[in-house]
């Protein structure tokens, strides 16, 4: 437990110091944000205003699972090197994106292919790798059975081994490319993004805790033998949880309305490719459609949006993502996003709550 507390307060400490060291480095090379033009007119104030701020993100999460490790001289395992390179990897391609916007003075970055091939790159060698690496009890960072609260009996596997490698990749890469879109659609407002994913992480804080106090490879005399888990390296996934959860918080310490910094596209991108490898590596993918509800729904409503305007030529919202909606409805932009914290946090005790009923009927 001491490692996972050490994670959280390291991730905490070095975004909240670190961010405004960012702030001024940016500033200095006049560094800013370009607003969309379609976008709500209120936005056009925020022109200028530093991003790339999950930079910051990125560096307190690999200090606080390295600083936490190092405290208790353990050696950092296969899942949680592996999820800090999806992490890492779609930061950098979010980097690159924000860079991009800034050098040629444009709300557009790389190209819709760019960002595919890039996140394709990442998410097929995370995927790959992450059925490998067996510990000694033959278990990998993750599996070929599709999950909700563990692994289910559906195995992707059913078609032989090769074939079960290609449909997780394929399964993989839908769940990365999905969340890490969701969390970047849900970025607009200040300090939405940063404040539901600290939930969010906090939840899988709590769930890698649980599932390392109950790991079927622990051998713990009160741990019921059909009752355990076989995650391979929950206390990572709980550090490395920990370690995003204070980062966020440390970050939203200066993303708060009126934002003094954005996290950009370097840390949305990853932020939400941190929510899929953690669903992936902990066998929760489907409960995690819960905990994150809040950035199923901005994505959600964003398709829905594209949908029907091409389809019938009218839209469903005023504008697309969610809160956008909501914006031009008449709410403020600090009550909308207090008011879709709470909703994060009713998922997140939702998903908590559906996580451990699933224990005890187990």
């Amino acid at each position: 437990m001491t490692a996972i507390l050490v994670s959280a307060a390291v991730g905490l400490l070095v975004s909240l110091l670190g961010t405004p060291l960012l702030i001024r480095f940016l500033q200095k090379r006049e560094y800013g944000q370009f607003i969309r033009q379609d976008g709500p007119q209120g936005h056009f104030t925020k022109r200028g205003t530093p991003t790339m701020g999950g930079l910051v993100i990125i560096i307190a999460t690999v200090l606080g699972y390295a600083v936490a490790n190092l405290t208790e001289l353990r050696t950092p395992h296969a899942s949680g090197v592996l999820l800090l390179f999806l992490v890492g990897g779609l930061g950098l391609i979010g980097f690159m994106d924000d860079f991009e916007k800034i050098s040629k003075q444009r709300s557009l970055g790389l190209s819709p292919w760019q960002k595919i091939l890039g996140q394709a790159f990442i998410g097929i060698t995370f995927s790959v790798a992450a059925l490998n690496y067996a510990n000694s009890n033959g278990l990998t960072p993750a599996s070929t059975r599709i999950s909700f609260a563990r692994d289910s009996g559906l195995d992707l596997a059913f078609a032989g081994v090769i074939g079960g490698i290609i449909l997780f990749t394929i399964w993989s890469n839908f769940l990365i490319t999905a969340w890490s879109n969701a969390v970047n659609l849900t970025d607009g407002l200040d300090g939405l993004a940063a404040g539901c994913s600290a939930m969010v992480f906090a939840a899988y804080t709590l769930i890698g805790v649980w599932q390392t106090n109950q790991s079927c490879t622990y051998g713990h005399a009160d741990v019921v033998a059909t009752l355990c888990y076989q995650t391979r390296d929950p206390r990572d996934m709980a550090m490395i949880a920990a370690a995003l959860m204070g980062a966020c918080f440390g970050f939203l310490w200066w993303n708060a309305s009126p934002a003094k910094i954005f996290m950009g596209d370097t840390g949305s991108l990853a932020l939400g490719g941190a929510l899929a490898g953690l669903s992936i590596l902990t066998r929760t993918e489907f409960l995690a459609v819960l905990i994150g509800g809040l950035f199923v729904a901005e994505v959600m409503s964003d398709i829905i949006q594209v949908v029907s305007f091409k389809s019938t030529g009218r839209r469903v919202f005023r504008m697309a993502p969610l809160h956008h909606h909501f914006e031009l409805g008449g709410w403020t932009e600090v009550n909308v996003v207090i008011r879709f914290w709470i909703i994060t946090g009713v998922c997140v005790v939702l998903g908590l709550g559906l996580f451990y009923a699933e224990y005890l009927v187990s």
